[in-house]
């Protein structure tokens, strides 16, 4: 059986989990990472030297990086569907899930940080200000993709869609300015309807 390693609040976790539920995958999923101290262990060093969740072990294939995970799991389990048999959109795709690693979450965590896991008292100001504002950017980019089409890679729910959304939750789910953004709120409702999302995904920040 497919193993995970990983806590359920994670953003990252919530993507590989999120994409198992899609795909009907059964799954063992161990608590790691934070307070649960599993990823300091020799055993988890040996899956995975960065002490960071998830880890996976399928077989004899053992991965971490979550993006790669769920292009991974999508490509094993639902070639031609969660990830496209055309090979353009199939890395149309991909750019997204290389953006909203390179691109939207390193400009959204310092937020998530700073209003989240950390006491309004010791809060910085500057850098909530900051981050804001970079993040009201990145949504704008992904409000102006989805202008012309469903969901990032075109019509369908693909793979490339699962990393912005959890990212895109977790924006919408902190105390911000949220202006009006209706392409992208659009494509975000569709995946709020989707049960999978629901369960995986919309649950308290923490």
């Amino acid at each position: 059986m497919l193993r995970i390693w990983g806590r359920t609040n994670s953003i990252n976790v919530q993507k590989v989990l999120w994409c198992c539920h899609e795909l009907g995958l059964d799954y063992d999923r161990i608590d790691a990472g934070l307070h649960f101290r599993v990823t300091d262990t020799p055993e988890y060093l040996a899956m995975n030297p960065n002490r960071l969740v998830p880890t996976i072990e399928d077989g004899e294939v053992r991965l971490w990086e979550s993006n790669v995970i769920v292009r991974y799991l999508a490509h094993r389990y639902s070639a031609g569907g969660l990830c496209p048999a055309n090979i353009a959109k199939r890395f149309d795709a991909e750019r997204w899930m290389d953006w909203q690693a390179t691109a939207f979450w390193p400009v959204l965590r310092p937020l998530f940080i700073a209003l989240i896991r950390t006491a309004p008292a010791e809060r910085d100001a500057s850098v909530v200000s900051k981050f804001e504002a970079l993040s009201l950017s990145a949504v704008r980019i992904l409000d102006h993709r989805l202008e012309d089409r469903v969901f990032l890679a075109g019509d369908a729910f693909t793979m490339g869609d699962i990393p912005a959304a959890t990212t895109v939750h977790r924006w919408y789910s902190l105390d911000i300015d949220h202006p009006e953004l209706p392409n992208m709120r659009r494509w975000y409702d569709l995946v709020c309807a989707r049960t999978a999302f629901q369960q995986i995904v919309m649950t308290p920040l923490s």
